[in-house]
């Protein structure tokens, strides 16, 4: 199976792969096929829901997974399943070599971040107590984002009639509105940000903007602890010095 990495942002699907991988904690070299296959299924459903590009080719991977997982179900004679080659080898070598790759951009991002502090000293700030609003939490992924959403579609959709509306609100107007929020919050959760009306258009164009500040890192998202609420915060342009 052919396979890209995409170094940029790494939106793919070997990244939710591994992503599922490193969620539940298990060996890389030993993927339990049939848990990772129905969390990644889960995805593909809120994928197409969102309608990201290219997403013929996370199909491909859940084709692919769905392949492994029948030949390991079928029932093989001793020595034959002895000889055979394990089915997941292929995948493994794959997903180690995008890690590889992965953590190898990942550490020239964060020498570039450094670099990029390396100012001319100044005045030390008086001590006292910090702000708890602004503590570092832990960074979160593209598909902690994915997952949060996906709750949020579930929650919200329930509790509406079943209509059908068109939204032609432009991603830009719904990025000015996110930008509007912080400007007089310090910071807003997740689950906040999806305000009524809670019409399926609405909320993809509203996460579709939350992905492209992210991307742009005019926003940043982070969460304090697993499975715990997602806070947006205002980020840092790219190039621009703190």
């Amino acid at each position: 199976m052919d396979y890209q990495v995409k170094i940029e942002s790494f939106q793919g699907p070997l990244d939710l792969l591994l992503f599922l991988v490193k969620r539940n904690e298990v060996d890389i070299r030993d993927i339990p096929i049939s848990q990772v296959t129905e969390q990644y299924l889960e995805y593909i459903q809120l994928l197409r829901l969102i309608d990201v590009e290219q997403a013929g080719d996370f199909l491909v991977m859940a084709a692919t997974l769905m392949e492994i997982k029948s030949k390991m179900l079928l029932p093989r004679p001793e020595e034959a399943a002895q000889e055979e080659e394990d089915p997941r080898l292929d995948l493994v070598k794959q997903l180690i070599e995008y890690k590889r790759f992965k953590e190898a951009a990942a550490l020239l991002e964060a020498r570039a971040e450094e670099q990029s502090h390396r100012i001319a000293r100044q005045p030390p700030e008086p001590a006292g107590q910090p702000d708890p609003s602004k503590l570092p939490l832990r960074e979160v992924e593209l598909w902690d984002l994915v997952s949060a959403f996906g709750r949020i579609m579930q929650e919200t959709l329930a509790q509406q009639p079943q209509s059908i509306v068109a939204d032609p609100t432009p991603v830009h107007v719904y990025m000015d509105y996110i930008l509007q929020r912080l400007e007089h919050e310090t910071r807003v959760s997740l689950t906040r940000l999806f305000t009524p009306p809670h019409f399926r258009s609405r909320l993809v164009g509203l996460f579709l903007a939350l992905l492209e500040l992210i991307r742009d890192r005019r926003l940043a998202a982070e969460q304090p602890e697993a499975f715990g609420e997602i806070w947006l915060l205002p980020g840092r342009p790219a190039g621009q010095l703190s």
